[in-house]
This record gives C-alpha cells, sequence and structure tokens, in this order.
C-alpha cells in the first residue's frame, strides 16, 4: 500500500538507515494520516529494534518527534538521551537492518509476509526493506 509521506527504509539520517521512516510514521500516526495496517506494530519490530540501538524509549521519541523538528535535530536529542553511535556501529546496524529477512531466522517470515501480499513471485525482494519497498509500490534499491 502507497502511504503518502512514508520514506523507504533506506533512507537515511545521521547516515542511519530507517529512522526517517519511523519519523514519518510517527508523524503521520499523529496527524491521523497513518493506515490502520500500521498501527500494531508502531513501537515495535523495526521501530523496537531501532530505539533500542539508540538506547531511548519509544514513548519519549514520539512525544519529541510531537513537538516538532527537523530528523536532525531529533536524532540529535536522540543521541544525548540515549547513546551516539560509533561510525563502525552505524556500519553494522546498516548492514543488519538492510539485509535483515536474507539468509536468517527471520527468512520464514519474509516468505509469509510475500505469499500474505502477493509478491511470492517476487524473486527479487529478498530482505525485508525491499518487501516493504515493493508492498509500497516503491522501486526496489540497487544491492551494494
Amino acid at each position: 500500500m502507497n502511504v503518502p509521506d512514508l520514506r523507504s527504509p533506506y533512507v537515511q539520517t545521521g547516515g542511519i538507515y530507517y529512522i526517517p521512516r519511523m519519523l514519518d510514521k510517527i508523524r503521520l500516526h499523529a496527524a491521523g494520516k497513518l493506515p490502520q495496517d500500521y498501527h500494531a506494530n508502531l513501537g515495535g519490530g523495526f521501530d523496537g529494534r531501532t530505539v533500542s540501538f539508540l538506547w531511548i524509549e519509544y514513548p519519549a521519541l514520539v512525544e519529541r518527534v510531537k513537538q516538532g523538528g527537523t530528523d536532525e535535530d531529533i536524532l540529535e536529542w536522540a543521541f544525548v538521551q540515549g547513546h551516539q553511535p560509533s561510525a563502525e556501529e552505524i556500519d553494522i546496524w546498516n548492514d543488519f537492518m538492510r539485509k535483515r529477512g536474507w539468509n536468517d531466522e527471520s527468512s520464514e517470515r519474509l516468505l509469509m509476509r510475500k505469499r500474505e501480499s502477493g509478491l511470492e513471485k517476487r524473486d527479487d525482494v529478498q530482505t525485508f526493506f525491499d518487501y516493504i519497498d515493493a508492498d509500497e509500490g516503491r522501486p526496489l534499491q540497487k544491492k551494494r
């Protein structure tokens, strides 16, 4: 499903994947524009992993996002409140996130989600980031 103003998980802020998407979901939810299908996973899934990576709590992040500011402003707040990862930690994080679902313990779940969405014949959808982009009607990223 295409959701206006919801960015790909591949978009980065501060060199970190997924943060802009998580902030978009918070903003859209606060504005009443996030489709119901997305509500159950707010704060969980990749959102939960991301706040854990930054050592912050999801409800505190939601409150900060509601105050306004750019993605960069909010990320700086998160670094002060929690943890500012090193360049090496960011590299490890980015590789983990962009490859999630590819030959790991979540591969079966990815296959299930592809079947549910009618994407089971899409061999190019190999990770959850690919799945999200395909499911939301975006072209897939080139593999690096």
